[in-house]
């Protein structure tokens, strides 16, 4: 039989427990400032895009001003989203859109960078 100061503990330790499990719960995680990964959805298979990688000194070393490159300002802080310019479907014949954008600047910065996708080689970016 256990004693009842052990049963006490068991008490104490499954309210704690509880406690911290419904604090965990309830407060809100904080999302970053930069997602740490994007998922574009395409045609032939979804491109994971990791901005750590691309940012972090030991990756590419890129600031965010490289890809998010048509701002009015040069300042990372005011970065917008892609699709704030490049539409999936544009009419706009000088600005290229979603698709074209991002083969255009992925495809040769990477190619820059010698880490390029092979020619005509979808796989090396998309369905992973």
């Amino acid at each position: 039989m256990t004693s009842k100061k052990e049963l006490q503990l068991a008490y104490i330790l499954l309210v704690a427990l509880l406690v911290v499990g419904i604090f965990s719960y309830a407060v809100p995680a904080r999302s970053p400032d930069i997602p740490v990964r994007l998922s574009m959805k395409a045609a032939n298979g979804n491109v994971l895009f990791d901005h750590k990688t691309h940012l972090d000194e030991n990756g590419y070393g890129l600031s965010c001003v490289d890809c998010h490159h048509d701002m009015e300002s040069d300042d990372p802080e005011d970065a917008v989203s892609c699709l704030e310019c490049h539409e999936p479907k544009m009419d706009d014949e000088d600005m290229p859109n979603r698709k074209d954008a991002f083969h255009q600047q992925c495809a040769n910065c990477h190619l820059d960078f010698g880490s390029g996708p092979l020619e005509k080689d979808c796989s090396g970016c998309h369905g992973k």
